[in-house]
């Protein structure tokens, strides 16, 4: 791997072999574990601009038509969080001279307060062939961290590390994107400050040519007090294909009575073995990947897969020594006159992987040139824990990457296209739909992370009868399960709201995910509890869970800070007011800046007074509140209701929906339906 230092660049076919298609991943962390960012990608002709506003990617722009380009998202990491671009190199339109990777930060924050600022980058077997890291961020708002650009017929890599005082306003315009002019928009910094930009930044627009249009979507910088009214955008005709998202609201049926039910594309009733349920449900998933472009996209290009011509099979024999293997299914993509390969293993119910399977395939797919396996099961893979441990020979010059899909994020990548994001026709939502019924049948198999595992009764019962010790490896077993369990939550909760929900890894930087488990295991035999934190875009503050072992209680909570101005008593009245569909049984805790707590109270006494969330002795400042609920969870390891993942998934549910959606800062959103997703 190379380490890039600031202005120096490199061919990537020197590094590599596998560029066709690569992955750009941008990572940061905190000592808070809250700092985060967003990406953009901004595809540049020979004069340094944009052809048109679409040629800039970013959240609400993630993915381009032609494949060439697509925002994957954040990854939790152990230092903060990952966000991964997929380029296909072979999909760049020829007049594209250059494509600038760049983030930024909002609402007035700098990237000097993150650490471990850095951009990597992988070919298409996933192997990292380049790392920059930026040391020297400071009170910059926004960061090109580097260029793909061309020489000739090959791609070259530039680390940049160039920072703007004027976040992603000042940097999208000057590469020519216009930008609405809103003062209600979420980037708070001074246009006039584009001005004092370091004389190295990218050339600002200067030609006084008229706009090329608006884009809507992107965040636009506030105007002075002291300016002339912003003008009125120009109209311009749409250039976006318009999506198809399905209503949450059932339509009305023509059924008799409730006994009629819907005829459906994938039946699960005639499913009696966990074969069977291993080969339908392969074969229904690669079917639909095959049919619906956006989603065969969206799964395959986390993998290193080009955009390009899909098909998928099943039952497809390969052979291997004496005795030929079967896959459950294989993947194909074509891509200018070029195939990508992926080997697919799948796993239902609680069916582990087989190591010996895997590798199997592993050999298969390096002696046959393909680039990758794909293991597919309801486990959830952890950073720096495989699933499946396998050898790789050295000596092979092909590399075959090994990548691991749960079904959770399957169907949540389907429920974010169908309820969310939309797709390019009817015909391909209801395909989408009929998926995601398929999936969530409780006879299908594809069910996500349902069991805590072995150790999980005799960790209970050795926290029960104080047995259990530091150092027992069933600890170790159960903190990994806990982890599997609330990234599941946070993929269900994010398809459900269409919203980015990922957990919050509060770690020294550069710590060993392992060294961290094993720390939270000892801290398990300590005092019996396990606790987690979920960032949910748009709130107030972090949602923890915390599960006590030693009494069966969850507690799910929120600490929301105080207003930076008013009176103590008015942000009580105004807190009480805005939970007035809250639950009564909402604990209310008054956080203040001394040594002792405030006043506690649940929401139904607080209610006619809440004069009694102020503390009694004078000179206490109030810094924030603490609001929480409080559940018995579940004891069963299984899929039955009383179960302790089942209780943990419906206590950030109930949470969400009673809590957090009526407090400021969490912004108009659809409140997730428990029967919505599955309706018809």
């Amino acid at each position: 791997m190379r380490e890039m230092v600031k202005g120096s660049n490199t061919s990537l076919a020197a590094l590599s072999e596998h560029i066709d298609s690569v992955i750009v991943s941008l990572g940061w962390g905190s000592s808070t574990g809250e700092g985060d960012a967003d990406v953009s990608v901004l595809l540049l002709d020979a004069n340094g601009k944009v052809r048109s506003d679409a040629d800039f990617y970013f959240y609400n722009n993630p993915v381009a038509a032609d494949g060439s380009v697509q925002v994957l998202g954040k990854t939790p990491t152990a230092d903060g969080s990952e966000d991964r671009i997929s380029f296909d190199l072979t999909a760049v339109p020829s007049e594209v001279d250059r494509i600038v990777v760049a983030a930024s930060r909002y609402e007035g924050a700098r990237f000097g307060e993150l650490e471990d600022v850095k951009l990597s980058l992988a070919d298409g077997s996933g192997e990292e062939l380049l790392r920059f890291a930026i040391d020297d961020a400071d009170s910059v708002s926004a960061i090109i961290f580097g260029e793909l650009y061309r020489r000739g017929e090959e791609w070259k890599f530039r680390a940049v590390g160039q920072g703007y005082d004027t976040g992603l306003a000042g940097l999208a315009t000057d590469f020519g994107v216009d930008i609405e002019d809103d003062a209600a928009a979420e980037v708070e910094q001074d246009t006039s400050a584009v001005d004092d930009q370091p004389a190295d930044t990218a050339p600002a627009s200067s030609d006084g040519s008229a706009p090329q249009g608006l884009l809507e979507a992107v965040p636009a910088p506030r105007r002075p007090e002291d300016e002339a009214e912003p003008r009125k955008p120009t109209a311009r005709p749409r250039t976006a294909k318009k999506k198809v998202t399905l209503p949450r609201a059932a339509k009305k049926t023509l059924a008799e009575n409730e006994a009629w039910k819907e005829a459906k594309l994938f039946p699960v009733t005639a499913l009696k073995s966990d074969r069977d349920r291993e080969m339908r449900a392969t074969s229904v998933l690669l079917s639909v990947m095959a049919q619906v472009p956006e989603f065969g996209r969206r799964l395959t290009a986390a993998f290193g897969a080009p955009a390009g011509r899909m098909e998928t099979f099943t039952e497809v024999t390969l052979p291997h020594g004496d005795s030929p293997r079967r896959p459950d299914g294989v993947i194909r993509v074509e891509r200018a006159g070029k195939l990508w390969t992926a080997l697919l293993e799948t796993k239902t119910n609680g069916n582990a992987l087989k190591a010996d399977q895997v590798q199997a395939y592993m050999d298969i797919a390096a002696r046959r040139g393909y680039e990758a396996v794909i293991t597919l099961s309801n486990d959830v893979a952890l950073e720096g824990s495989p699933l499946v441990d396998v050898k790789i020979d050295g000596r092979r010059k092909h590399k075959v990457a090994l990548w691991h899909l749960s079904w959770a994020e399957v169907a949540h990548q389907a429920q974010m296209l169908i309820r969310h994001e939309g797709v390019g026709n009817a015909a391909h939502a209801w395909l989408l739909h009929e998926l995601l019924h398929y999936l969530q049948h409780e006879n299908s198999g594809c069910h996500g992370f349902q069991n805590m595992g072995p150790a999980w009764v005799p960790v209970r019962n050795g926290i029960d009868d104080e047995t259990l010790c530091q150092g027992d490896p069933r600890a170790l077993e159960v903190v990994e399960s806990w982890e599997r369990l609330i990234r599941q939550v946070c993929l269900r909760l994010g398809g459900e709201l269409g919203q980015k929900v990922l957990p919050v890894r509060r770690a020294r930087r550069g710590i060993d995910p392992k060294t961290l488990r094993a720390g939270l295991a000892d801290q398990l035999c300590l005092d019996g509890e396990v606790q987690a934190e979920l960032r949910i875009e748009g709130t107030p503050g972090v949602l923890a869970v915390n599960a006590d072992l030693r009494t069966g209680k969850l507690r799910t909570s929120i600490e929301i800070p105080v207003p930076e101005q008013g009176y103590p008593l008015t942000w009580a009245k105004r807190l009480v007011r805005r939970l007035a569909d809250a639950p009564a049984d909402l604990h209310i805790e008054t956080l203040t800046d001394g040594e002792t707590g405030g006043p506690r109270a649940t929401l139904e006494r607080l209610r006619p007074e809440p004069a009694d969330m102020l503390p009694k002795e004078n000179g206490t400042q109030i810094v924030g509140f603490r609001l929480s609920l409080l559940k018995g969870m579940g004891s069963s390891r299984g899929s039955a209701e009383s179960g302790f993942i089942r209780s943990v998934d419906d206590a950030v549910h109930r949470f969400y929906t009673t809590v957090v959606v009526h407090l400021d800062g969490a912004g108009p959103r659809q409140v997730p339906s428990k029967g919505g997703a599955t309706a018809g």
